[in-house]
């Protein structure tokens, strides 16, 4: 004869006390986790920052253009010359980006101090800006021909173009530190392993533009 089953008293309160635990525990690890990555991906930044990304240097010589070019992942130089007035204006656009992709070096060289590139490159009509990835060249623009044909372009019509050529690492200036802890005290640590990631800045990219209008109309 089978033995009747013993009565089992269930606490509900102590189960979902550990239901509860279990989830802020899981929380837990996963902000850690997202603190991290934002900690190493700030420090990459900072790294950068030291090697002048976010400015747009005048470099003086060939060599040290190839070394700029074949140690960063991206980098963007301009060929001009200091006479020309063409040059004059991109150098303007080429600033204003400089500032905004913080993740892609911006250089500029006059052609009279580097005629082994003007040769090795074939550069014939300035302004000539080519992008590098990992120290190979990916295209160009030679003059203002796909800007329009203007001196009065935007800034943005430059950008979308070397964003095709190059894929520009898009990023706003900000105080860096703030923001990240600002995102990782008020952002659900699910919504960031799950959802749409954000920019280390907190900012969608949708919004990357908005000051350049303010610029060309300077």
């Amino acid at each position: 004869m089978p033995r009747p089953e013993p009565d089992v008293e269930i606490d509900e309160d102590a189960l979902f006390e550990e239901l509860e635990k279990d989830d802020d525990d899981l929380l837990s690890d996963m902000r850690e986790r997202r603190m991290q990555e934002l900690r190493a991906e700030m420090m990459k930044q900072q790294e950068m920052a030291a090697n002048q990304h976010g400015t747009y240097e005048n470099i003086l010589s060939e060599k040290e253009v190839l070394k700029i070019t074949t140690s960063t992942d991206k980098c963007v130089v301009h060929f001009y010359h200091k006479e020309f007035r063409r040059c004059q204006i991109m150098d303007r656009h080429l600033g204003t980006l400089a500032r905004k992709h913080f993740k892609t070096r911006f250089i500029k060289i006059d052609v009279e101090l580097c005629p082994f590139l003007v040769e090795k490159l074939k550069i014939q009509v300035l302004p000539c800006v080519i992008p590098f990835i990992k120290g190979v060249s990916v295209d160009r623009l030679i003059g203002f021909e796909e800007l329009g044909e203007s001196d009065s372009f935007q800034t943005a019509v430059l950008e979308r173009r070397l964003i095709e050529l190059s894929k520009l690492a898009v990023s706003d200036e900000a105080s860096i530190s703030t923001l990240i802890y600002a995102e990782v005290l008020t952002q659900d640590p699910r919504e960031a392993e799950n959802g749409p990631r954000k920019t280390i800045f907190g900012f969608s990219n949708k919004g990357a533009n908005s000051d350049d209008d303010a610029n060309d109309s300077d």
